[in-house]
């Protein structure tokens, strides 16, 4: 059965009519804090179903290391023919780039960061899902005593995954993980660290409560 919008307007000032002023100062709060802590980012061309970034430091001296990040993406829209990806840090961080699948048409830098473009060789479609493996080279970018590896949420994320591999000699200790919206430090204890079957240290932590627009930050001393 239809509505007239007379009818709707109708039936919303009955409700309203029964409704104290208290009760819709709570209701408009309410909506307030669910559009400011839950704040998910618009669902866009694509969603990221799993979020995984690995950084692997492969001297001592921080000068050479590999970020690979794997993702698992579900497009929510037809025609879809590029995918994106973003960098920033200290040192080099594009000494070297693959992607799979697709191919890098365009870099450039915006800020302190670099956007990049990757072509996906294909069309993808409202429900395709496709795994992206993607690994960047970087050189002179954690040469200090303390360091940090960071992950922006700028899709809707249904899990995150965040790990440092550290190498024989020099593993890492007293890390913790800050979120910047809330500036929420959280120490992350000894359950977060794993050793290797090669006996390097490992470093990890995930979630699945994730919010839009988050900046994660994974810091440690080594």
């Amino acid at each position: 059965m239809a509505f007239s919008r007379d009818d709707l307007l109708s039936l919303l000032r009955r409700i309203l009519k029964h409704l104290s002023v208290d009760w819709i100062s709570v209701a408009l709060d309410v909506g307030a804090s669910l559009r400011r802590y839950v704040c998910l980012p618009p669902a866009g061309p694509y969603e990221i179903l799993d979020y995984d970034a690995t950084l692997e430091i492969l001297d001592t001296a921080g000068k050479k290391a590999v970020f690979r990040k794997r993702q698992r993406v579900k497009f929510s829209q037809n025609n879809i023919i590029a995918f994106e990806d973003f960098a920033w840090g200290d040192g080099n961080v594009l000494a070297g780039y693959k992607c799979t699948p697709g191919g890098v048409v365009d870099t450039y830098r915006q800020g302190d960061r670099f956007n990049i473009l990757i072509s996906l060789r294909d069309t993808k479609s409202a429900g395709d899902i496709e795994q992206f493996h993607i690994e960047r080279t970087v050189r002179n970018s954690y040469t200090h005593r303390e360091e940090w590896l960071q992950t922006e949420i700028r899709r809707r994320t249904r899990r995150l995954r965040m790990a440092v591999i550290f190498p024989k000699g020099r593993p890492g200790y007293e890390a913790v993980l800050t979120k910047r919206s809330t500036n929420q430090t959280s120490e992350l204890g000894p359950d977060h660290f794993d050793t290797l079957p090669d006996g390097r240290r490992m470093l990890s932590w995930e979630t699945t409560h994730i919010r839009g627009y988050e900046v994660y930050t994974l810091k440690w001393r080594w």
